[in-house]
């Protein structure tokens, strides 16, 4: 997922996860990018894999997306868009408001996300800044469900993890996840990759039930083999680079049941 401190510790820190992420996985795992050096394979797709590519697609932006045509987006195809609002409790994308407004005028389903770093505080802390600087969307059928954006340490390559243990992370998540449908009444979203998933947190079980799974696989045919019980994706993050700004996503069902998903109902259109 795009990230946007500043430049120069970005690209060094991004290098840094890109080596270890490929030392770890081999060829088959996939991270979340930018730059396309941390995905699956190493391709950023241009387009969606031809057999998926009658679903909704969309994508996700943040403040290196400074300004998005949104009338030309919506032209180009695109039917939602998460846009990047918080990171840590310390960090707000200073062009948030542009963006989600901008997207909501051009007719596009908009979500908010919010950048993990449980180094740094726990997850209700980061929950409730992320809630208070544009993370709680209503479930007005226009606006999709808060997500979690949490994947590996893009600032340490020693702690890849955050250094957390997996009990640990699995509490922070939860924190985060129980924090934000306190304050919303809606069930969150998780942006992962299925190997950070299993490093981190032991490959828990313990999210599937009740959070939408935002799966992050670039450069494959399809998502591959699920995290955590989970048996369907909601959204998939295929590329980071194609015809959107930013990185490019599909939804997983019709364009009625993402619509029923931005009303509050499940991801199946439940």
């Amino acid at each position: 997922m795009a990230r946007d401190r500043t430049p120069s510790r970005r690209r060094v820190a991004l290098l840094a996860a890109a080596t270890a992420v490929l030392a770890l996985a081999g060829p088959r795992t996939a991270a979340a990018g930018p730059p396309a050096a941390l995905s699956g394979s190493g391709a950023a797709a241009s387009g969606p894999p031809a057999a998926l590519a009658g679903l909704p697609r969309g994508h996700d932006v943040s403040s290196h997306q400074e300004r998005v045509d949104w009338d030309a987006v919506r032209s180009l195809g695109a039917r939602f868009v998460y846009v990047k609002a918080t990171e840590s409790t310390d960090y707000r994308n200073p062009y948030f408001g542009r963006q989600y407004g901008g997207a909501h005028e051009a007719g596009l389903t908009r979500g908010a996300y919010h950048f993990a770093r449980p180094d740094r505080s726990s997850g209700a802390r980061q929950a409730a800044f992320f809630l208070r600087h544009g993370g709680r969307g209503r479930a007005d059928g226009r606006t999709l469900p808060p997500a979690l954006d949490i994947e590996y340490n893009p600032y340490d390559e020693h702690h890849k993890c955050y250094g957390l243990n997996r009990t640990r992370m699995v509490r922070w998540i939860r924190s985060f996840t129980d924090e934000v449908r306190r304050e919303t009444g809606r069930d969150p979203v998780v942006y992962t990759t299925a190997h950070w998933w299993r490093a981190c947190t032991g490959d828990s079980h313990d999210f599937a039930r009740d959070t939408a799974l935002w799966i992050a696989s670039h450069g494959t045919p399809d998502p591959g083999e699920l995290p955590g019980g989970w048996r369907d994706w909601t959204f998939w993050q295929y590329g980071t680079e194609g015809a959107l700004p930013g990185d490019q996503n599909l939804f997983n069902g019709s364009p009625d049941r993402l619509r029923a998903l931005a009303h509050g109902r499940g991801p199946r259109g439940d």
